[in-house]
């Protein structure tokens, strides 16, 4: 699995980049999202990567960050039929948080306007991601207009770890906040975090 590149930056296109690593050219897809933070041609570059291997090809998906990525492989993997066509056209049109906070609210209608994504395919990504992404993308839409305290990033972080633990959104808050009540501002995200796993055992 070749899961980045790190080279220098022969070409870019809108949709696809060729990157030199030590005298190997790689042609990479990527989102808009992607190209919009690319260095000029020339420049260094380092591309987070997804190889998928069809019968007739191996394709390389390159993205600037681990959420891009991440939410690339949630769409091929957790929506039916979703491929990687579609998921760049996702993140080509709508930035992570604002999908995040779409799929949350289940406002199909803006996920319909995407190139690729019709009335059904939107309603199936809300079906589907609402509880991968729920209370978190909601809590992340409300919060991209504005700068966020420490303590309301440390409850996102903390939130988002315990999710990825395998925890429900709503518990995973509920027990933050709590832990966050418990221990003072003081805490750290790891402090947090313990905390929570403590009281469920």
């Amino acid at each position: 699995m070749i899961t980045f590149l790190h080279g220098k930056l022969v070409d870019a296109l809108p949709t696809q980049v060729t990157v030199d690593v030590n005298g190997v050219g790689y042609e990479v897809l990527i989102p808009l999202s992607s190209f919009d933070k690319l260095p000029a041609p020339g420049g260094a570059v380092r591309l987070l990567t997804h190889l998928a291997i069809r019968e007739d090809a191996h394709v390389l998906y390159g993205f600037m960050t681990p959420q891009e990525r991440e939410l690339f492989r949630l769409l091929i993997h957790s929506v039916s039929g979703i491929g990687p066509k579609i998921a760049l056209n996702v993140l080509s049109g709508m930035n992570v948080t604002t999908f995040r906070g779409a799929v949350a609210n289940s406002d199909t209608k803006a996920l319909s306007q995407i190139s690729g994504v019709g009335k059904k395919t939107a309603e199936r990504i809300v079906v589907e991601l609402r509880d991968k992404i729920g209370a978190v993308g909601s809590w992340e839409a409300s919060s991209a207009g504005r700068s966020l305290s420490l303590d309301e990033q440390k409850l996102g972080d903390a939130t988002r770890a315990l999710i990825a633990l395998g925890f429900k959104q709503a518990e995973a808050q509920e027990s933050v906040r709590g832990a966050l009540a418990m221990l003072g501002t003081e805490a750290g995200i790891e402090d947090l975090v313990r905390a929570c796993l403590k009281k469920t055992k």
